[in-house]
C-alpha cells in the first residue's frame, strides 16, 4: 500500500494511543480520519485531521467513518472494565466490520498482552481479533505489553509469538505508547507484516530504523484460522456462545461475497 494520500481511520483516536496513533498516521502521509463520539473532542486534533461523529458501540452511526477508507487501525479498549469488554473490545470490531461490508481496507488491531489467557475481558480481544482474521481483510494484530512503563533506553522493538505465563506486571514486558503507534501505523504499508500476531515489547537498545527487519522473522497465522500463530487452543469454537459462532458465520459471509 503507498500511504500518499490514503485515507486512514482511526478507531479510539481520542485515546492516549490513538492520539498517538493519529499523529504517526499524519507523518506517514495518510490522510487521518479520526472517529470521534463527542464533536467537541475535533479540536483536541490539528485541522487537516477529518473528524467523523460516531459510536463505536452503535453500528448504524458508523457509515460515515467508513466510507471510502483504505486502512483502519483499532486502538480502542474497555481498559479492565468487565461490564464494558462485550460492547466496546468486541463490539467495536464488529459493527466497524459490518458498517465496511464487503469492501477492502487494511487493518491494524491493537489487543492486548495474554490474550489467550481465559478471563473476562481478554476473551472479547480474542474475539474481536477473531474477528479480523475472519474477515478476509489483510490485516496485523499487535499485542503490547505494559504502556510506558520502559527505561528510558528500553527502545529496541522486540516481537514475540507463543503464549507464556505471566506475572500481571511490567515484568511481563514494557513498551512505549509511541511506539505501540508506529508499530500499527507502519504495519499497514509493510508486506513483511501481514497476517502475523504478536507481542509488542521494547528492550534494552535504540529503535529499529527497519521495521520489516522486525515483522519478517515472525510466523504468519495459518490460513483460514481464528487464533495467531503459536497461540493456545484453549478456547474451541464449539464451546463458544451461539451468538458469537453466527457473528463470525456473519463476518465470513461478507469476506466470501
Amino acid at each position: 500500500m503507498s500511504e500518499d494520500s490514503n485515507v486512514l481511520l482511526v478507531v479510539g483516536a481520542t485515546g492516549s494511543i490513538g492520539q498517538h496513533v493519529v499523529m504517526a498516521g499524519l507523518a506517514h502521509g495518510y490522510t487521518v480520519r479520526a472517529l470521534l463520539r463527542d464533536a467537541s473532542r475535533a479540536q483536541d486534533f490539528p485541522a487537516h485531521v477529518q473528524t467523523v461523529i460516531g459510536d463505536m458501540t452503535r453500528p448504524e452511526t458508523l457509515a460515515t467513518a467508513v466510507d471510502e477508507v483504505d486502512a483502519i487501525v483499532f486502538t480502542h479498549g474497555s481498559y479492565g472494565n468487565p461490564a464494558a469488554a462485550e460492547a466496546v473490545d468486541y463490539g467495536a470490531v464488529r459493527n466497524v466490520l459490518a458498517a465496511l461490508g464487503n469492501r477492502k481496507a487494511r487493518i491494524a488491531l491493537m489487543s492486548t498482552i495474554g490474550a489467550t489467557d481465559r478471563w473476562g475481558s481478554h476473551d472479547w480481544k480474542r474475539r474481536g481479533e477473531r474477528l479480523v482474521r475472519a474477515s478476509g481483510l489483510p490485516y496485523t494484530i499487535v499485542r503490547p505489553a505494559w504502556f510506558d512503563h520502559n527505561l528510558s533506553d528500553q527502545l529496541k522493538l522486540l516481537m514475540l509469538q507463543g503464549d507464556k505465563d505471566l506475572a500481571g506486571n511490567p515484568s511481563d514486558g514494557v513498551i512505549a505508547r509511541r511506539q505501540i503507534a508506529e508499530v500499527l501505523v507502519r504495519s499497514l504499508s509493510s508486506e513483511a507484516a501481514l497476517r502475523k500476531t504478536f507481542e509488542l515489547h521494547a528492550e534494552t537498545g535504540t529503535e529499529q530504523v527497519d521495521f520489516d527487519m522486525v515483522f519478517a522473522p515472525l510466523a504468519a497465522d495459518p490460513a483460514d484460522a481464528l487464533d495467531g500463530a503459536k497461540d493456545k487452543a484453549n478456547m474451541p469454537l464449539a464451546d463458544e456462545p451461539a451468538q458469537i459462532r453466527a457473528e463470525l458465520q456473519a463476518v465470513r459471509g461478507r469476506a466470501a461475497g
